[in-house]
């Protein structure tokens, strides 16, 4: 693999991620507002707001990257109409400027929390848009490991896994923060961190299971199709077999064990140090698994005709 495709692998985790994590903070803080009110609501989620824009940035970046000479990157859009890649770039500098706009008018409270809300929820769908058109840069019938139905399922389920469990990470370091300025402040904070991370456990449990049973019929899938739909398979319990199964083991361990544990501790006060272990965990061995699943999407890629 070269280093576009390694910057194409950085851009669509981080892309995912960062549209994944928006959607959560923002039902987190819908709850979270509900429980305790909007000033708490606001303590839980402003500065968990900016790893969501800073992990976006970076995959900004590493499109550039992707592009080879960034001065190329406004004509890039110039083919809404006929081009994914188009779409794709386009609907990326909108969710970026949305997302911008939100946490500048949330973290300065400009206009009132309707307002704030709308344009909020303009952007996650912007977000969930651009997941579906980054899918659809890689159905193409010339790469049938690509042009199947597990590419936009898995996908959006990286975006909603990874998603959730970078919020929980995150949430963790915003309450770290908040307990060292004033751990005497913290309790109602601490109570719905716990809320939060039950909610993110129990959806990592039910994504990690659409992904084991997306992964093996799309493996048996590919099995049965065409010589260069074989010859993916092949390559990929071959010699990528070892990184496949590391994938699997990884997304298991971190979203199903740590999910469970994380679930299960959270039901009581007082072990906030130890959900702040398990979260941290959780979400750098799904990172790790969502990294090399994206590997094995490109490097097990076969072209027909080639």
């Amino acid at each position: 693999m070269n280093t576009r495709d390694w910057a194409l692998i950085t851009f669509t985790i981080l892309t995912q991620m960062s549209v994944g994590s928006f959607l959560v903070l923002g039902i987190l803080h819908y709850y979270a507002s509900r429980k305790a009110g909007m000033k708490e609501a606001d303590r839980l989620s402003d500065y968990a707001l900016l790893s969501i824009i800073v992990a976006f940035g970076l995959a900004l970046l590493a499109s550039l990257l992707h592009l080879g000479n960034p001065l190329n990157a406004p004509r890039a859009v110039t083919h809404l109409a006929t081009s994914w890649l188009s779409r794709e770039i386009f609907s990326g500098v909108i969710f970026a400027v949305l997302a911008a706009v939100f946490a500048l008018m949330q973290w300065r409270k400009i206009g009132s929390f309707a307002v704030r809300n709308v344009i909020a929820w303009i952007a996650a769908i912007v977000g969930l848009i651009l997941v579906f058109v980054e899918s659809q840069v890689y159905m193409l019938p010339t790469d049938p490991s690509w042009n199947t139905f597990a590419t936009p399922i898995t996908f959006y389920a990286t975006t909603l896994l990874l998603g959730s469990l970078a919020m929980g990470a995150a949430l963790v370091a915003n309450y770290a923060y908040i307990q060292r300025k004033d751990s005497n402040g913290a309790k109602v904070q601490a109570e719905l961190l716990r809320n939060a991370l039950r909610g993110i456990a129990v959806a990592s449990v039910v994504l990690l299971g659409i992904e084991f049973v997306v992964i093996p019929l799309y493996v048996a899938y590919l099995a049965t199709g065409s010589s260069a739909a074989i010859a993916s398979t092949q390559l990929m319990i071959g010699p990528f077999g070892l990184i496949f199964l590391l994938r699997l083991l990884f997304a298991f361990v971190g979203a199903g064990v740590f999910g469970l544990f994380l679930y299960q501790i959270a039901q009581a006060a007082g072990k906030e140090r130890t959900l702040s272990y398990l979260a941290y965990c959780a979400f750098v061995l799904v990172l790790v698994a969502e990294v090399l699943g994206r590997f094995l999407f490109y490097a097990t890629r076969v072209r027909i005709g080639v």
